[in-house]
């Protein structure tokens, strides 16, 4: 099975907020969304984690 689970987490206040799917085949480079943070109550950048 190629897709593998990312883990997201805001660039801003640093908790893990989201998780998505990612094809490590295609997608080489880690997954970055703007995402809606209910901690800080914006949107901000979220990045995949380990």
């Amino acid at each position: 099975m190629p897709r593998e689970l990312a883990i997201l987490a805001c660039t801003e206040c640093k908790r893990r907020n989201y998780t998505t799917t990612r094809n490590k085949k295609t997608q080489t480079e880690r997954v970055e969304l703007m995402k809606f943070c209910p901690f800080e109550r914006k949107r901000t950048l979220h990045r995949e984690t380990k």
